[in-house]
């Protein structure tokens, strides 16, 4: 079987052996009638051609000699009748030889006779359908016979190498436009930083910005954007590219302000943005609607939710756009109900949301478990059949669903879907691991193979963490062999849950072997590295590694001093710990409700209850964490009828205990063997708190009542545990 592509279907046509002589379908109608150019012109031989069209062009558009005009319409759909002579040339193995006509226009008239016009729509065309190699082909043959090609031919190249990020082509691209003595066009020059911003090369980038002689504002917003795009690593260099068009008095418009003012909301750059909306309104240009959008955003970001709300209410016209990023906004600051609050007034001024919108309140209603609204939402979805359509969404709903707790519903959507992804999987997948079905998580990744998907990177890492509670040591292998083969590990995220993964499977040494490789490490992975060791029991080298931590780069969070504080408070260290709780109020990591219960809890185990008490009451704002954290440090001390008391008057104070609250008090009960006080807790949790009693809550009492002797008490427990779900 042969295969012929054609650049007018998305499909390979398959031709066998016999079917290569058959004439196509159209030349057989009644109808046809050969034109004079076809009864004038005999066929050749590849070997007498002067050149060919055999790596160029696809096998659809082999004509025999026609007027360039016909040969090179967009909309030419009725080829040639093909012969035998032109299939035995396409199946022919291509022989190394100097590069000549055929590599350029394989089986077309020669390049003399063309209309310069006609050769450039050819490569235009090549350029919006991504092949990019094809292109370069002519554009060196072009080179090779002295042919000019013109700037708009250029830029539509250098777009697609926008499009797919391709730096190579980009940089041959520019050698090109210098063969053709166009590197001092400043089109061109823009649309050259422009590429190389998009590619990731600020270097190459900035190297063609200085040599442009007479710089304009577009060609200023080239290399703003690219420095913007770069994320929060180029932050200042974009903060120095907007300063210098300030001082040489380049007049700033409105997309030169929109890639600044996202740039300082990724920089979380507060100051600075005011001073840009200062400057705003001074330039009268306040009005615009994407600028102001920008700004509600920017303020979002910057936690000034007040200021995002007062720039919302000065909009006399709200398009879903600003709608969108007010919604946005109160989601990434985790106000789900103001959130909520205003999609239903969106709605209530006749806005429908758009697909963007959808794919961002979705994820809100799964955190508050709005499992109704959620039913309304997928009912609009199912209504606006454009977005039942978009993998996006249906993946958006599967996660929904499942965070409601409805695995079922989320299943339903899966399975209806009829285009599914790597994106729909892995939300099935996370819906699995967050309702607690870990070995059908594990079991889906074999699943979507199956169905012809390959796992991407946040696949993989969303199922690391399920073979390391598993302790699945082979398949976290077999998943560690596959990224390796697909190179994702240099990714750190990866790296890291690989580390975790096999330290919670016992196997420490390839998490140290992981971590030592590492080439780009940072203070996630120095913190999974300390886990490790702790989680092996290996807690002076935990230690270690912290202590390596502060002599590199990176330089301790606040989770990495939460985990060295519970190493001290174990190792007994009250002189690290104290230098520990220096470096913490240094950095004002002291208000960080873990950090503080931490802290306490640290004193409390080196029986310094007093300094307990001091770092408690120094909390401004009291949470549950924290006075978790003074009763276990008193029942460290065998201070059991002062920890119950504290209990009691974490009640009385308005605070709410919780799982670990309740864990904490009744362990407390169980080594005071206060039977009565435990079960009056227990049924205080599970009746006026409604907290579900875990595995270990059930343990603690049913120990306690069989010690001080209450066995008809402990069984009634016992039955109790047995007959929850």
């Amino acid at each position: 079987m042969n295969t012929i592509d054609s650049p007018l279907l998305s499909t390979s046509i398959r031709l066998s052996p016999k079917t290569l002589l058959k004439p196509s379908n159209s030349l057989n109608k009644p109808n046809f009638k050969p034109s004079s150019t076809h009864l004038k012109t005999p066929l050749k031989s590849p070997e007498n051609l002067t050149f060919s069209q055999k790596d160029a062009y696809p096998m659809s558009l082999l004509l025999q000699s026609k007027s360039p005009h016909a040969i090179y319409s967009d909309n030419q759909t009725t080829p040639s009748r093909p012969t035998q002579t032109h299939f035995r040339t396409r199946l022919k193995s291509p022989k190394k030889k100097p590069f000549s006509e055929k590599d350029a226009f394989p089986m077309s008239l020669p390049l003399h006779t063309k209309n310069p016009h006609a050769i450039f729509s050819d490569i235009q065309r090549f350029a919006r359908q991504g092949k990019l190699k094809e292109a370069l082909t002519i554009l060196d043959y072009c080179d090779q016979q002295g042919i000019p090609v013109n700037p708009t031919t250029f830029s539509s190249l250098l777009r697609a190498c926008v499009e797919s990020k391709s730096l190579t082509h980009g940089k041959q691209i520019h050698v090109h436009i210098r063969i053709n003595g166009l590197e001092n066009n400043e089109f061109l020059r823009t649309k050259l930083v422009h590429m190389y911003t998009s590619c990731g090369s600020l270097e190459d980038a900035r190297g063609v910005f200085d040599g442009v002689s007479s710089k304009s504002v577009y060609t200023w917003n080239a290399l703003l954007r690219g420095n913007v795009i770069s994320g929060r690593r180029h932050y200042r260099e974009a903060l120095s590219t907007y300063s210098e068009m300030r001082e040489l008095g380049v007049e700033l418009n409105v997309y030169s302000f929109s890639c600044m003012i996202k740039s300082f909301a990724g920089a979380t750059a507060f100051r600075q943005g005011l001073k840009a909306h200062a400057l705003l309104i001074k330039n009268g240009l306040v009005d615009s609607s994407i600028l102001r959008t920008s700004l509600i955003d920017m303020y979002f970001k910057c936690g000034k939710i007040k200021l995002a709300r007062l720039m919302f209410e000065e909009i006399v016209e709200r398009d879903v756009v600003v709608w969108g990023a007010m919604i946005a906004g109160f989601g990434h600051n985790r106000l789900q109900r103001e959130a909520l609050e205003y999609l239903r007034w969106m709605r209530r001024e006749g806005i429908c949301p758009n697909s963007v919108i959808m794919t961002t309140i979705l994820p809100v209603i799964g955190e508050v478990g709005a499992w109704k609204l959620g039913r309304e939402v997928h009912a609009y979805v199912v209504k606006t059949k454009s977005y039942s359509k978009q993998v996006f969404i249906q993946s958006a709903l599967i996660d929904m669903y499942c965070k409601c707790g409805d695995m079922a519903s989320g299943r339903q959507v899966f399975y209806a879907s009829t285009e599914r992804n790597a994106v729909s999987w892995t939300a099935l997948m996370s819906g699995y691991v967050s309702n607690g079905r870990l070995d059908q998580a594990l079991r889906s990744i074999a699943w979507m193979q199956q169905e012809g998907f390959r796992p991407d990177v946040v696949t993989v890492a969303t199922v690391l963490p399920v073979c390391a509670e598993l302790r699945a040591l082979r398949q976290g292998k077999e998943i560690h062999s596959y990224a390796v083969k697909n190179g994702y590990l240099p990714n750190v995220s990866i790296a890291t849950s690989l580390m975790v993964m096999y330290s919670k499977c016992g196997n420490l040494d390839y998490s140290f072997k992981l971590f030592d490789g590492m080439n780009a490490r940072n203070v996630i992975s120095w913190t999974a590295m300390i886990d490790s060791y702790v989680e092996n029991g290996c807690l002076h080298e935990a230690v270690g590694v912290f202590r390596s931590m502060q002599l590199s780069k990176h330089r301790p969070d606040s989770v990495a001093m939460a985990r060295i504080l519970s190493i001290c408070g174990e190792l007994r260290v009250l002189k690290l710990g104290k230098e520990i709780h220096g470096q913490i109020l240094k950095k004002d990591f002291e208000s960080i409700p873990f950090v503080s219960a931490e802290i306490i809890k640290m004193y409390g185990n080196f029986g310094a209850i007093s300094k307990a008490k001091l770092a408690f009451k120094a909390i401004p704002a009291k949470g549950s964490m924290a006075w978790t954290a003074i009763i276990e440090a008193y029942g460290y001390n065998d201070l059991y009828q002062d920890a119950i008391n504290l209990f009691h008057q974490m009640q009385s104070d308005g605070f709410i205990p919780n799982h670990y609250t309740f864990k904490a008090v009744l362990s407390i009960c169980e080594r005071a063997e206060l039977a009565d006080d435990a079960c009056l807790i227990f049924n205080l949790m599970s009746r006026r708190y409604r907290i579900k009693a875990s595995n270990e809550h059930y343990s603690s009492i049913i120990e306690l009542l069989n010690r001080v002797g209450r066995t008809e008490d402990a069984q009634r427990f016992i039955q109790m545990r047995s007959a929850s779900p």
